[in-house]
């Protein structure tokens, strides 16, 4: 049945392909073959995130983004590469992927834009203090934490690179301990009606510092790993400049685009154009100093102008971007994603014990800061639930310690299955803790009705 399906996948691309057969054979890829293995990927991943998206809400309750994440991880290696390795390097070939990885971080970019349209920058500022609290607990519990296993990692053979110093090995930690899922985040308080609330703004907001620190610990190790200081300061100076010239001007000088569209009473084509443009070099600016585009796309998104602005971009970009884009970034993350690394009780233990781990550092951390910030006790188990998923971005960062020779691939499957565990649990979590509830009381309907209007 398998050599059934690949020889009628090869069928089907040689009639399409106008190398022929030959292609297959040596492994050459002309431009036009690109092209048509995108269109027939992309239509096999929107497919598999529909089916299990939808399986996932019916049957498990979760939010559509879950099933899109477990839908990469199915088409990848963990699954669709066990069960039919042939078949799955048939559609997925790897001379390809580099297509697929630039349309994957244009979906989360542009999701992650339209997350920053939305932010409510008074939640914050009247949440100041618990969004400092929070994200503060959730940088620091994490590497005292890894700071405490990380001594004992080292002495299991294969997870950490040989001659790697106890210190890199342990920021290398702390940072994949310390990481939110920022996109996953991002989507889940959207679906969950919260993205206009004060818990959601305060959860994302602490979600996108914890990150970023990350992003720059994973610098500062990459930088004395051999990627040289620059790195580092190229990194964290630039983000640093950046972030601090759009928050002082970014508003003022993008509040033109917001008066035309107001004047016109509708966005048009040049103001979308224009916009877009800003979001790119945006993306760039962030993606080019070391540390991820999504965090250019979500500060051009908080400093746009709000009102008629917001509704018009969000009708024109956000469908397209959510449907068809982001899914590619599930994907692509799962296409380097193996689960089947972890094949001892004695590894299975040292997995588990890192999930333990992380799920203490991170949701028992920002539960006990929100209480010292003054959250009632719901509400801090909520930013606790929220604040715990890992999602992609985790595997994001483990690829890059993957392939910059860090760690070993043991320790990132463990890492991966953490990521995945804690994301999984994110929902029904946040439901028991605090969505319920919120929900009989009328306060997530309050929330909806007030999305309507953003």
């Amino acid at each position: 049945m398998n050599d059934l399906l690949i020889g009628a996948w090869h069928a089907l691309t040689d009639v399409l392909n106008p190398h022929g057969p030959a292609v297959h054979a040596v492994k050459s890829y002309a431009p036009g073959d690109f092209s048509i293995h995108f269109f027939l990927q992309l239509a096999i991943i929107l497919l598999a995130c529909r089916v299990v998206g939808w399986l996932g809400q019916k049957f498990l309750k979760q939010p559509q983004v879950v099933g899109e994440m477990i839908a990469g991880v199915v088409l990848g290696p963990s699954l669709l590469g066990l069960i039919a390795p042939d078949l799955q390097l048939a559609i997925f070939p790897r001379e390809t992927r580099n297509v697929l990885y630039a349309g994957a971080q244009l979906g989360v970019g542009l999701y992650m834009f339209m997350v920053g349209l939305t932010l409510r920058l008074d939640h914050f500022q009247s949440k100041a203090k618990s969004a400092a609290g929070v994200s503060a607990a959730g940088i620091a519990a994490p590497f005292l934490l890894a700071a405490l296993i990380t001594p004992s990692l080292l002495t299991v053979p294969g997870l950490f690179t040989p001659g790697i110093s106890q210190a890199n090995a342990t920021l290398f930690m702390g940072a994949c301990i310390a990481l939110t899922a920022f996109p996953m985040l991002a989507r889940i308080i959207n679906e969950r009606g919260l993205a206009n609330s004060a818990l959601g703004t305060l959860s994302l907001t602490a979600g996108a510092f914890d990150d970023a620190a990350s992003w720059c610990v994973l610098a500062l190790v990459l930088a004395t790993f051999g990627a040289g200081p620059g790195v580092a300061v190229l990194a964290i100076g630039g983000a640093v400049l950046y972030t601090g010239f759009m928050l002082l001007f970014g508003r003022r000088l993008l509040a033109p685009l917001g008066r035309i569209v107001e004047a016109r009473g509708e966005m048009t084509s040049a103001v979308l154009a224009v916009t877009m443009m800003l979001f790119c070099m945006s993306a760039f600016v962030m993606d080019a100093i070391g540390i991820h585009a999504i965090f250019g796309g979500f500060l051009m998104g908080v400093c746009m102008p709000r009102g008629l602005f917001v509704e018009e971009l969000k009708r024109k970009v956000e469908p397209l971007a959510v449907v068809l884009l982001l899914p590619m970034f599930f994907t692509y993350s799962g296409l380097n994603t193996r689960m089947d690394m972890v094949n001892s009780p004695s590894l299975l233990l040292i997995a588990l014990g890192i999930l333990a781990v992380s799920v203490l550092a991170k949701f028992g951390a920002c539960w006990a800061a929100a209480r010292v910030a003054g959250e009632d006790n719901r509400t801090a188990l909520g930013i606790g639930a929220l604040m715990n998923s890992r999602g992609l971005m985790e595997l994001i960062i483990i690829n890059i310690g993957l392939q910059k020779g860090i760690i070993g691939p043991t320790l990132f499957s463990m890492l991966v299955l953490m990521a995945i565990v804690t994301t999984v649990m994110a929902t029904p979590l946040f439901e028991a803790v605090y969505g319920r509830k919120a929900r009989a009381s009328g306060e997530l309907d309050a929330i909806d009705g007030q999305l309507a209007t953003v």
